[in-house]
This record gives structure tokens, sequence and C-alpha cells, in this order.
């Protein structure tokens, strides 16, 4: 186990300031001075004005200087996290159509390279290169891989990348054998494709001026004829999406946002025919379907519904059913039972479940209906790709706070386990030097909050070790207790990890999702902190000893938490956190708004919705009080927490706070929501975050 070493804290130049000017908006009788609202480009998302790039560069500098002493210890953080990380490495091979598919990391790559071997090749045969990621990323500040779609006969690939964070893909198709471009490239998409059975005509996405996927094309290969609109989505809180079934006989083209959804489906052999709508949306009726059959005229339709209660139902019905009361219910819910997916084979029914927030996998096979056990007491299980119809054998990823990730295949008849790949954790990891728990917390209202936690064998739970804490409690996702290679650079050095299962996320069914958002929003906030007081009592850490961090709304909650209680906390990490929530909600025009509001209310027509998010908004909570050592992340490209959201929140808290502590901004200049692209280029903004958690814990 690492020993805590001190870090010297040298002087840095002084923090910017941003320029207070004057801006303010009024709603529902009530004025809001805003003075960083300047930071807003309204351009964006092309981010020109000279004085916000300044700004931002100033941050980014200041960002470096205090950096710069402990540049010793983040690259030591970084060289621990990428010896966990196999240098080379593999997904597990599957076969189709002919092929047998896998994506490799070669030597010290950052990026995959995708391969196929033909189905009957002998095993030292070589592999055929289809993409090579490195290669594209080489040239590029940024790469993400969109899609990697390869058609039912074998021959073309069509394939989408994001350049710079953006996430606008560009879809390019070729020729697999001759490497020859079939079509020109196709910008502003969503990042899904699907091809028709006959191999010569794909559906795609487009994306909108505010990021919305709102659009759904017909590409012909042959021909001149422009691509044909397909479905177009006018409800601008409704985001389009793609998929196929896993009968690969149907398409459907879904619309929803966080409450509703909407589907449509069509035929893959016939892309020419109008989308049959199946069930006409209605306020807060979600529905997720599949299929089932060898024809697309033909069979049923398998369907995820909350019609019947919030946890979710398996429905049936024929594809032509237009009507809900013509569904029939196959598999129950229950107010314990959430049912959170569902894969259909030929013969059988697989079901992801959560009970008392543990995941589960349910085999349905006519009339019998079991659950496949597990070893440990708290694991995360789900859905592996699993691209066969007519199989009895289903892929899935097991893993734990202690155990890696293990992707394993289940036989149905046999009901036995085969191991495919374990993934190997380098540095000397060994699973039987760490422990992991489970524990109830009592939140000020009465509920309990689950909480795992993990840490190495000779950290005592005596208040004594440092604790990082992480939260994240929106949009019904649960964060499971699954494996981190990275937290362990910690647990080593006598951290103890714990996630709180707050309100806000789906970890307790659909009704811990619905006790932590609109007018109960703050039911979140107060379940994070009172975890980090539950963890006090418990005598497992001690004020001022607690490191938290979350990203996105886990950001929110970060900010959220230190409004409330920052003296329990002895740094902060913040990673695009969407934390000027009154202004955003405010503003219909902004990538994500009008989707966001069934989430978070609509300030704009309901007063009562703008009062409530005013007094948790962490940017408008932001107080003369002291505050402690922060770390904030941004993305100048990101389209779904705008980068002026965690500028303008440390500008305030600058202005605001009573403190001395450390306050910093990193921006991202050529990245979006996710940080830096490339396995090991994401790797060194752990460890700088890493790095900060330790040289402000009172061990260093």
């Amino acid at each position: 186990m690492t020993e805590h070493r001190q870090h010297p804290r040298r002087e840095i130049p002084n923090a910017p300031k941003a320029e207070r000017r004057g801006f303010a908006h009024k709603h529902h009788g009530v004025v809001v001075e805003d003075p960083y609202a300047w930071l807003e480009d309204p351009n964006y998302p092309t981010v020109e004005d000279a004085d916000i790039l300044s700004y931002l560069s100033q941050e980014n500098d200041y960002f470096q200087a205090f950096l710069a002493p402990h540049c010793a210890l983040v690259s030591e953080l970084f060289e621990e996290l990428k010896q966990r990380k196999p240098e080379t490495d593999a997904g597990v091979p599957y076969l189709k159509n002919g092929y047998r598919y896998q994506w490799r990391f070669d030597q010290g790559a950052d990026y995959r390279c995708w391969y196929r071997q033909a189905e009957h090749a002998q095993p030292d045969d070589p592999w055929e290169v289809l993409l090579d990621e490195q290669a594209l990323a080489e040239t590029l500040p940024y790469f993400r891989l969109g899609s990697l779609a390869v058609s039912p006969d074998a021959s073309k690939l069509a394939f989408s990348y994001d350049a710079n964070g953006s996430e606008r893909f560009e879809l390019h198709i070729i020729d697999i054998q001759s490497r020859a471009t079939l079509s020109s490239p196709i910008p502003n998409t969503g990042g899904q494709v699907i091809w028709n059975q006959q191999s010569n005509a794909l559906l795609y996405l487009t994306v909108n001026d505010q990021w919305r996927p709102d659009r759904v094309w017909h590409h012909q290969l042959s021909g001149d004829s422009e691509d044909r609109l397909v479905y177009h989505e006018n409800d601008e809180g409704f985001f389009v999406s793609l998929s196929l079934s896993q009968s690969e006989a149907v398409v459907f083209v879904a619309s929803g946002d966080h409450v509703s959804s909407e589907a449509r489906w069509l035929p893959r052999d016939r892309f020419e025919a109008e989308p049959a709508l199946m069930v006409p949306r209605q306020p807060g009726h979600e529905y997720y379907p599949d299929h089932r059959g060898e024809s697309p005229d033909s069979g049923e339709l398998i369907i995820r519904s909350n019609k019947g209660r919030p946890n979710f139902d398996i429905w049936t019905c024929s594809v032509d059913a237009s009507n809900l009361t013509d569904w029939q219910r196959l598999v129950s819910g229950d107010d314990h039972t959430y049912i959170l997916d569902h894969l259909v084979l030929r013969d059988a029914l697989i079901i992801a479940e959560r009970q008392q927030g543990l995941d589960q996998i349910r085999v349905v096979q006519g009339e019998q209906s079991y659950r496949i056990p597990w070893p440990e007491a708290a694991y995360s299980v789900e859905f592996d790709l699993n691209v066969h119809y007519d199989t009895q054998r289903v892929r899935l990823i097991y893993s734990s706070m202690v155990t890696p990730p293990t992707n394993f295949e289940y036989d149905l008849v046999s009901r036995e386990h085969t191991a495919l790949k374990v993934l190997k954790v380098g540095g000397g990891y060994d699973a039987k030097n760490f422990q992991t728990q489970r524990l109830l917390l009592r939140a000020r209202d009465g509920t309990q909050i689950p909480l795992s936690l993990v840490r190495h064998r000779s950290t005592s739970l005596d208040a004594q070790a440092p604790l990082y804490l992480y939260g994240y409690g929106a949009y019904g996702h649960a964060v499971a207790p699954s494996f981190s290679s990275n937290v362990i650079s910690l647990l080593e050095r006598g951290f103890i990890f714990a996630i709180a299962h707050i309100r806000g996320g789906d970890d307790l069914g659909h009704h811990w999702y619905e006790q932590g958002k609109l007018d109960q929003r703050q039911n979140t906030f107060n379940d994070f902190v009172d975890c980090a007081r539950g963890l006090i009592d418990q005598g497992i850490a001690q004020p001022g000893n607690i490191a938290i961090g979350g990203g996105s709304a886990g950001g929110e909650l970060m900010g959220a938490a230190v409004n409330q209680a920052p003296e329990l906390f002895a740094s902060v990490a913040a990673h695009v956190p969407f934390v000027d929530v009154l202004n955003t909600m405010l503003n219909p025009t902004l990538p994500l708004t009008p989707m966001e509001w069934p989430e978070w209310g609509n300030p704009i027509e309901d007063a009562e919705a703008y009062h409530c998010i005013q007094n948790y908004s962490p940017y408008d909570q932001v107080s003369p009080r002291a505050y402690p050592p922060m770390f904030v992340t941004a993305g100048l490209q990101d389209p779904r927490v705008t980068y002026w959201e965690p500028a303008k929140w440390v500008a305030k808290l600058r202005q605001l706070k009573t403190d001395d502590h450390i306050l910093l901004l990193k921006t991202n200049m050529q990245a979006g929501h996710g940080g830096q692209s490339g396995r090991y280029t994401a790797l060194m903004e752990v460890a700088e975050e890493y790095a900060f958690f330790l040289l402000m814990s009172k061990d260093t």
C-alpha cells in the first residue's frame, strides 16, 4: 500500500477575475442580476468572442500554474493508471454473416482498430482491417467513433465520427475491399446508422441547430437522387433514435423525452415504406418495443412499458396493433422489481431487472421463469453485445467494486457460465487486498439511502482515512457498484471510496427517480449531504476530510452540496457541472432545454417551477461564505452543459467566497461533455483530479 507523501503547496499567481457587466432578467415579477451573462457567446456553438476566449485562457493558465509544482505527483498517478490498463486489449469476437469480428487496442494505442476474419479461416490466418481509429484520430484534436455498421452482405461499411466534441458526427460509407468511397460524407448526423436488408441503402439521423436529433433520412447508394426524409419530429422536446430489432426484420423509429415516448416501425427490407405508428404518445407513457418473428409482417411485438405500473411490465401484441387495449401483459413487474431492459430471442425472453438496488437477469422460456444467481452481495450485471436471434446463449458482463469486468456466455440449456474474457488489471492488482460493503444511511426525512463502499483492507473504518464520496442522482440513471481500476490509486493511498445511491437515480426503482425530480429535486441534494453526515455519525469519516465528485447533473449535485454544507468537504471535483439551471431552463433555444423541462420544470410558464429551481440552482445560490477547495472543468464544444455554466459559476464564486481556498477552472478547448478523447489522454484528466484530492486531503 502506498503511503501518503507531503506535497508542497507553492505560491501561484493571483486568480483571474471575470469582469462584472450589468445585466438582469425578469420573470414572474422577480428581477435577477446576472453580471456574468456576457460569458455566453451569442454565436454558440461557434465561440469567437475575444473577451470570452481571453478569460477562459487566463483560467487555464491559472490551472496550469497551480499544477506545475505537482507535476511529479500527476505523472506518478498517470503512470499508475496506465499500468492498470492493458497496453494491448481486445474485445470478445463474435460471428455475423460469415465473418468473425473483433476490436483491438494495439500496443499503447489510444484508439481501437476494428478487424474481421472469415468464419472458416484458420486461427493463424490474417485479420482484415475494417477501420483504424488510431489512424483517423492522428490528424484530429478530438476523435470519437459514433457508428460502425457493416452491410448485411458484408461488402460495405458505414461509420461516423465526431471530430471536436460537439456530438455532431460525420457519416462515411465505403467499400470494404477496395476502400472506395461510395458516398459523399454526410455532416451533422446523430451517430446511428441502419442498413437495409439488400445492402444498398441505409437510414440515418441528422441533428438540428439546437443539437436535437429530429430527422430520419433514407440514403440510396445507387443513383443521384437526394436523400428522402422518412420522419421529422416537430416536438422541440422530443429526440429521435433508430434501432434494429433483435430479429433484424424491423427498424424502429422512436421519439421521446424523459417521461414519454412514441415508436414507429418499418420493414428492414422496405425502407420506402411509411413508418407505422404503434401507439400515439401520451404524457407519462414510456414504451420500448422489440420484434419476435421471421418476417416483418408477421410475429409479435414485445414491449417494455410503464402503462400498467411505474416499474414497467412486459407486454405483447401483433405487429399491426395500434391500440393499447390490444396489448397483453406477458411479464409483470411489481413495487420491488424494476424492469430495465429486455432481450428478445426466438425461444426465450431475457429481462434485466433491479431488486433492492441490485441488478438481476431473469430468463423466461414458455411457462418457465428464473433468475440467474450471482456470487457477491453487491455487484453489477448487464447485457453484453448480443448479435444473434436464434440462439441458446446470452452474453453478459459482470463486475463488482473489487471484481474486474468479466464477459461471459450463459447457456440457457445447461444453465452454465462460460467466461469469455476477464479484464486484465495491471499494476499488481489483487482483489483479495480490497473489501467492499453496502450500508444504509438515514436521510433527514427518514428514507434509507443505500451506499456502496470499497477500501483497502489495511484502511480502517475509524474516521482517520480520507474518503471520496461520489454521486449523480438524476434522469433515472443509477450508478452501479461496478469496478473501477482508476480509483485503486486512491485506495492504495489510504482513501475510502463510496457511491451514494441517492434519489433522482432509479437505483431502487422508478419511484426513487420520481422522488428526486421537479419539485422534489431537493431530496437529491439532501440525500447526498445526509450520506456524508451519516458516514461521519458512523465513525467512518470526519468533517472536512471528505472529497466529493460528480459530473454533469452530478456536477449540479456538487454545487448544491457545497452551498448547503461546505464545512463537511475537504475538496470538490465538479466536471462539466450543470450549475446554471435557472438560466438554462429559461432559454428554449439552447440544446436540450425543451427536452429537460419534464425533468426540472418549465420556469418560463410555471412560477412555482421558477422559484423551485431558483432556490436550489447552484449558480443562483452562491453566497458570501467559505467554500472548500474546488476543481471545475468545462468543454468548449459541450452541447449538453454549455461551457459558460461552469465559467459563470467559478466567476461568481471568486467574487463572493470569503476563504482563500484554491478554486480552479479548466476548459477543454478541443473537447465536449466527456472531456478529452483517447483512453490514455483521458487518464491524464483523472490523474489531475486525483492529485487535487490528495493535495487537499488532511493527510497530505
